[in-house]
């Protein structure tokens, strides 16, 4: 299975690579297909996830929940770190380093979040960023099954970094498989506690949910890949883009 995961992540590297040599001008070629998934995602989220997600909200205590999101955000340390290296950004691969080293010990496993108390910035990157950093476009944007919003890149990314980096991907491939459920089930539902008021503003703001959602989405993401600046790659992007005159 890993083997397997392993090669799809290469062909979606591959893709991403090469869409960065198209055109940018349609970044939803998939719409049809794309609006069908998030028209699934959209009922079952509503029929199960958000009730469940509304319900752990309304019984769990805040510190309760803000230790769960602080466990698993210092998990995602890991990946963070590992493409901090990857994008040459050694200042902040040895800053995020530290955070899980004092989170994991003084913060009780990442419960609690003492490196943000001592004002420790926390620089989250991911494989998708990484490829981003070097040059890939995004490719089409894709709407994945239960998980939503994402594009060739960041999907290439997404499996490239659970392949790798992620800890609960290890507890699976030592075969603590029941362990591996709970926590992948405990952090969707983190995940989905902490969406729960931007998808009620979603749906009460927009005409068009999904692409308000997709157009949010890709601008958040390219703002996060040229860490809030523009680069001279973009600015030549611009240029290409712009009408002969």
């Amino acid at each position: 299975m890993q083997k397997i995961l392993a090669q799809l992540a290469m062909a979606l590297a591959t893709m991403a690579l090469l869409s960065s040599c198209a055109s940018q001008a349609n970044k939803d070629p998939l719409e049809g297909i794309n609006r069908g998934i998030y028209k699934f995602n959209d009922v079952t989220d509503k029929a199960v996830f958000k009730p469940v997600a509304t319900a752990y909200k309304a019984v769990a205590p805040t510190p309760v929940r803000k230790g769960f999101n602080n466990f698993f955000n210092n998990l995602g340390s890991i990946t963070t770190v590992f493409n901090d290296l990857l994008q040459f950004k050694f200042n902040h691969a040895f800053t995020d380093a530290g955070r899980f080293v004092i989170n994991s010990t003084f913060g009780i496993a990442g419960f609690i979040d003492v490196a943000a108390m001592d004002n420790i910035q926390y620089h989250k990157q991911d494989f998708g960023k990484t490829l981003g950093y070097w040059g890939a476009g995004s490719g089409p944007y894709l709407v994945l099954p239960f998980l939503g919003p994402s594009s060739v890149r960041d999907a290439t990314g997404r499996v490239f970094d659970t392949i790798t980096t992620d800890p609960i991907t290890y507890v699976r491939n030592r075969g603590q498989i029941e362990l591996y459920n709970q926590l992948r089930l405990a952090q969707f539902i983190d995940a989905r506690t902490e969406l729960l008021t931007a998808n009620d503003l979603i749906d009460e703001a927009s005409l068009d949910p999904y692409a308000f959602t997709r157009d949010a989405y890709l601008q958040r993401r390219e703002t996060q890949i040229l860490d809030g600046a523009p680069t001279k790659r973009n600015n030549l992007d611009d240029l290409e883009d712009a009408p002969v005159k």
